[in-house]
């Protein structure tokens, strides 16, 4: 009986239960149903213990590096910086939103304060330039699902942390696939700009103003670099770098850039926390999720019939991709990855695919699903942004969505895109 948890978990999904609920609430029906208080209780008690982790406090920290930064201006520094570099190319500004999202990755590792930040900002310059306001919200909301790919991301820390694989591979098995889907962003927005005559933003910046806004960016810029570097170097842990990062936040906003006052810090801790507050919920109740589908046997029932269909592990990597990619578009990434990384994984690895591989594979794949209709959470956050509705914003995202679905498939079946640099570095085999 107990394997009917995922039917009742998807049923209070469709019906409008929050997730958070939806987790506790579809186990802890059968439990009661199955006449196991006993492990009814164990369920509850594990919403605690499943957010009482060292690793998992890097999540509230980076969430508030972030917040900081955005604050203090420096997500302005970024985009300057972007717009000398590649306002002058013919849509420019949908280039310098693509460029920015990929720098504002290596300071805040998350989507929704990505589409937030830079949406607020960039929307009304492309609209005011002649952009409609769907395809500015599409384009920020499909550049924004680099910011959980580049480290750090909030979504590998949590795989790591259910998985036990090293948070500083898959951070630097993450670099290439993030860049890639920058990449192939701006080649799809240069062909639609040729097509559709979009407007260049500004003229070509000199040498020496790209050299003044390069200065200006420096040290935000220099974040990702303290915090891989301090991972990488052995000097902290991923949780420690998380720490440094928001104090580093703190210095250069309150003394070097001063662009920060201390009147805000109090409503930038109430922002974080409540953000962190959200997601370490989630990740609790993931975990107590987890406990039943263990007690279900589900891993091991699941793995048996995947491994009916074929035993050929490329044609099983393209199933499971499109298994995640629905997964994606109704659920959150940190709940999917912690549900179904324990029974996914084993599989994969028994057939031979490398652990940070398939890690990468999931990591992205869900980190997608996040601009994916009809549920995909920075939609909703673009469409509070912009002001226009979800439904045409997802039509206006589908060309850049199938840029991504190109890049998870390069991924999944060239392993060198992802593995290369965690090897060079020796954080793979």
């Amino acid at each position: 009986m107990l394997v009917l948890f995922l039917p009742v978990f998807l049923f209070f999904l469709m019906v409008g239960l929050p997730v958070f609920f939806g987790l506790l609430f579809a186990p802890g029906i059968l439990l009661w149903l199955n006449g196991q208080e006993r492990d009814l209780t164990l369920l509850y008690r594990n919403l605690y213990n499943g957010m009482d982790s060292f690793p998992l406090m890097a999540i509230p920290f980076f969430m508030l590096a972030g917040e900081l930064m955005n604050r203090g201006g420096i997500t302005l520094r970024l985009v300057e910086f972007s717009q000398a570099m590649m306002g002058h190319f013919r849509g420019g500004l949908a280039h310098v939103n693509i460029l920015s999202s990929m720098l504002f990755a290596g300071l805040s590792g998350s989507a929704v304060a990505d589409t937030s930040a830079l949406g607020s900002m960039l929307i009304p310059a492309m609209e005011k330039q002649g952009y409609t306001r769907r395809f500015a919200a599409a384009i920020t909301a499909a550049s924004s699902v680099i910011g959980p790919i580049i480290p750090p991301s909030g979504i590998m820390i949590i795989y790591a942390y259910v998985m036990g694989e090293s948070v500083a591979a898959l951070f630097l098995a993450g670099i290439v696939p993030g860049v890639l889907v920058g990449v192939g962003l701006m080649l799809i927005v240069k062909l639609m700009a040729d097509r559709y005559d979009f407007p260049i933003a500004s003229r070509r910046h000199t040498w020496g103003e790209r050299g003044q806004a390069s200065l200006k960016a420096f040290f935000p810029l220099l974040t990702p670099v303290i915090i891989l570097g301090g991972i990488l170097s052995g000097v902290f842990t991923p949780t420690e770098a998380a720490a440094v990062a928001v104090a580093y936040a703190l210095i250069i906003g309150l003394f070097v850039l001063r662009t920060l006052k201390f009147s805000e810090l109090s409503d930038v801790l109430s922002k974080a926390g409540i953000t962190s507050a959200v997601v370490l919920l989630l990740v609790g109740a993931a975990m107590s999720f987890k406990t039943v589908v263990s007690l279900s046997h589900a891993p091991e029932l699941l793995a048996e019939f995947i491994l009916t269909l074929t035993e050929n592990p490329l044609l099983l990597l393209f199933l499971i991709n499109l298994l995640l990619f629905a997964v994606g578009m109704f659920l959150d990434a940190g709940p999917a990855i912690i549900i179904l990384g324990p029974i996914l994984g084993p599989v994969f690895t028994s057939l031979g695919v490398d652990s940070v591989h398939f890690a990468i594979i999931m990591c992205v794949n869900l980190t997608v699903g996040l601009a994916t209709p009809p549920m995909g959470l920075v939609l909703f956050v673009a469409a509070s942004v912009s002001g226009e509705k979800v439904e045409t914003i997802s039509k206006a995202i589908l060309p850049f969505l199938a840029v991504e679905i190109l890049v998870i498939m390069l991924i999944t079946f060239v392993p060198e895109i992802s593995m290369t640099i965690p090897r060079l570095t020796g954080f793979a085999d």
